[in-house]
This record gives structure tokens, sequence and C-alpha cells, in this order.
């Protein structure tokens, strides 16, 4: 944590630049308070129980597993509606968080190979950022991982 620490300048340099990130299970919870405070996000601990299961949004698929409970505030806006899983908390139906160009999720398991969308965009914004200018990419055959995402949300989303 103290190493996280000496590069927060650095970290809060990428992130106002829109250089895309996506932070993963505990990482998310450095980039709320008590510890970086580069989102404004906050997440308790000392629950009981920990929140494990498949995660289905409106916007992606993953697998989650954490015993912490975060908590937006309203410089962030969540990353995905949940529609099957606990999210962020457990309460509000809200999963991860987006500030700028960062994405912030408790979805692992794996993310980007069930979610191709979020992979392109991620590349896209990083390309983007690079050269200053709109990127398009050549559409992939995503068919494999488009069926990994929705054998997930047939079989755990009803």
């Amino acid at each position: 944590m103290r190493d996280l620490m000496n590069k927060k300048n650095t970290l809060e340099k990428l992130l106002n630049n829109n250089i895309p990130g996506l932070f993963v299970c505990g990482a998310p919870q450095l980039l709320g308070r008590p510890y970086l405070g580069l989102f404004d996000m906050e997440t308790k601990f000392g629950f009981k129980n920990r929140l494990i299961g498949n995660l289905i949004t409106d916007k992606f698929v993953g697998f989650e597993n954490h015993g912490g409970r975060t908590y937006l505030g309203p410089k962030v806006r969540p990353f995905a509606k949940v529609i099957k899983g606990y999210g962020n908390n457990g309460e509000d139906k809200t999963e991860g968080a987006v500030y700028k160009n960062w994405i912030a999720t408790y979805s692992h398991g794996p993310l980007l190979p069930k979610n191709p969308h979020i992979a392109d965009w991620l590349i896209k914004t990083a390309l983007e950022a690079k050269y200053g200018k709109a990127v398009k990419l050549e559409p992939l055959d995503d068919d494999l991982e488009n069926r990994a995402h929705d054998f997930i949300v047939s079989k755990y989303g009803r």
C-alpha cells in the first residue's frame, strides 16, 4: 500500500489524461476512500459473509467474490445495473464504478474473454488517447466469446 500511495500522482495523471484503465476485484477498493481517493466511493469491511457467485448485469457477465461493500458517491457512476448477483454491496443493484476512462469492477473470472466488447472499448480508447483522434477497429470474430457470454446469461440469468 505504501508503494501504491507513492504512485498516486502518476495514477492521477493517467486518469486525468483519459488513459483507460480496468481495475478488478480488490483494486477498485484501493481507488476509493480511505486509500487513494481517486474515485468518489468508499468500501466498508468487517462483514460476516462474502458476496460470491455469477454476476449478470445489463452490460456484462462475470464472477464476483468479495467481502467488502462499496458505496458510490455522486462523482462516479455505476458501471452496470445488477440483474443477478450482488454487485457493489448487495443492496443498491449497482456494480462497479466509472470515472473518466477508468472502470472499477468486482467482476473477474474472466471478465474480458466473456465480454469482448469491454476489451474492444479498452483498446479503442487507449489508441484514441495515444493518437489524439478517433479510431475505428476492424471487427474480430467474437463468436466463441459471445457464446460464453450467452451461456452464462442462459444458465444463471433466470
